[in-house]
């Protein structure tokens, strides 16, 4: 042991006899989290109940059946992932479980307990605080908490709180007993696989417990990526709490009723991964497209109208993103909406082959293809296909060179059927158009509610305050991308 770790042991038990009244908490020594058998718990003999029981609106509420379960849940497994309604107390329920651990398990002493927060150190400091204050009313006095704003000490067990955003403090820690992620689903999108392998690097040291809860975000998301590992190789338990648990017990049917009037309902308590509400469509736009979509047949497709192809061609880690809509009666339909994950380069080629096969999608019907120009080897593989001149590139310096004065996006369709589009330099302009058609005139767009991937991307849409989306914000992003270049064909159409 070098003199550097003997001194943090030192300062750890100079702070665990200076920062709490031992006296009181001894009390807590030995009891049991909850006396389930009662009915209203109304026993001093457990530690919530010692410590006072969970509080809202300044009433105070025995523990729920759905409690409970989570608790039993603990019991039999140490890696635990719960997908919640916002209100149902969880994130308080863990606070008191790890602190109640502190004291009902000896051999955590000298342990430490992580928690993970937002990216914000204000999350870390309120759960810390939130900790501290479920001793304010034992005995009747006011415990000292003299540790840091970030840390607590709990019967030799040192606590303490992360942001996402700064989690190196957390990695080669010694003896980790719990970790606990809280409302994991929100953290940045860069920072959600570094917190799950932060926390689950511990396992084949001293296997902690390691809890994630979280209403649900993204669909693309830490979640939803853990709810669709197969049942056998999922590392978690898996725990779903939507607000039917919380009704009558923490919620009032009015509250519920209250609550069902926001756009954000499914997300926040009905457990639908739909991420954040953004800030370029208005609901009512949105709501206002998918009423049309209801109305126009999906039966079958008509040959005889005009349609765009809009590719966002990603490879590796980005999905590839199609999107097809047709001019129907002056109305923008929506054909076909889809996100293909991991995708594989000629297997894309195929399916966009098809997909021009299965909706008649030619240069003669006066169709077009939008490709993010960033993709030259896809756009000439794809030109290939379709039997168009591989060398567009020699062909639009030509355009350029000899048709200065009327070249453009317009002038390209004319005489391209599958058309690069300088994405990097249009994005702005495409991003305001696509917000045209869906609110100019009670809006031109048209889409089925079948299309969920490409509602829940205008739902979640952010722009970031200069004309550029917000990718990490934006659900489904390559397909939103995709959606805005077929719209291109209908600036002037």
């Amino acid at each position: 042991m070098t003199l550097q770790n003997l001194g943090k042991i030192l300062d750890r038990y100079d702070a665990q006899l200076g920062s709490t009244d031992l006296g009181q908490l001894e009390l807590l020594r030995g009891l049991p989290f909850y006396d389930w058998d009662k009915l209203h718990g109304a026993t001093s003999s457990s530690f919530n109940t010692a410590i006072g029981l969970p509080e809202k609106n300044g009433v105070a509420f025995s523990l729920f059946d759905y409690e409970q379960m989570l608790y039993d849940k603990l019991q039999h497994h140490k890696h635990v992932w719960i997908k919640k309604a916002t209100g149902l107390g969880i994130t308080e329920f863990m606070l008191r479980y790890m602190a109640w651990l502190c004291f009902r398990n000896p051999a955590l002493s000298w342990s430490q307990m992580c928690i993970i927060t937002g990216p914000r150190e204000d999350l870390a400091i309120g759960l810390i605080d939130r900790m501290k204050g479920l001793f304010r009313n034992l005995n009747h006095e006011q415990l000292r908490f003299d540790t840091k704003e970030t840390v607590i000490e709990l019967n030799g067990v040192h606590i303490e709180a992360y942001p996402s955003n700064h989690l190196d403090a957390a990695r080669g820690l010694k003896d980790v007993s719990f970790i606990f992620l809280d409302e994991a689903d929100f953290f940045r999108v860069g920072e959600q696989q570094n917190a799950r392998d932060v926390s689950e690097r511990y396992i084949a040291k001293s296997n902690p417990y390691i809890v994630m809860v979280s209403t649900p975000n993204n669909p693309e998301g830490l979640f939803a990526k853990i709810e669709e590992e197969p049942e056998t190789t999922c590392l978690y338990k898996r725990l779903y709490l939507d607000y039917t648990y919380g009704l009558g017990k923490i919620y009032t049917a009015e509250e519920i009723a209250a609550a069902k009037q926001s756009p954000s309902f499914e997300r926040e308590y009905n457990l639908k991964y739909l991420g954040l509400i953004g800030n370029v469509f208005h609901t009512k736009d949105i709501e206002a497209a998918i009423e049309k979509g209801k109305r126009l047949s999906t039966e079958w497709t008509n040959s005889y109208t005009q349609k765009s192809v809009g590719l966002d061609a990603g490879f590796g880690s980005s999905a590839f993103g199609v999107c097809i809509t047709e001019l129907v009666d002056g109305t923008i339909n929506v054909l076909h909406a889809e996100e293909y994950p991991r995708p594989d380069f000629n297997q894309m080629i195929n399916t966009t082959v098809r997909l021009l096969d299965e909706y008649n999608i030619t240069f003669e019907g006066r169709s077009r293809i939008f490709v993010d120009g960033a993709n030259p080897s896809f756009i000439r593989s794809l030109k290939e296909r379709v039997d168009e001149d591989i060398n567009y590139e020699q062909q639009i310096v030509f355009y350029k060179h000899n048709y200065p004065s009327v070249y453009d996006l317009e002038f390209l369709q004319q005489n391209m059927f599958i058309i690069p589009v300088p994405f990097s330099k249009e994005h702005k302009k495409m991003l305001a158009h696509t917000k045209e058609m869906l609110e100019y005139r009670n809006g031109y767009v048209a889409i089925n509610p079948r299309y969920s991937k490409l509602i829940t991307a205008l739902r979640t849409a952010v722009e970031k305050g200069d004309g550029t989306l917000d990718k990490e914000a934006t659900s489904h992003d390559d397909l939103f991308d995709a959606f805005r270049m077929s719209l291109q064909y209908w600036v002037n159409n």
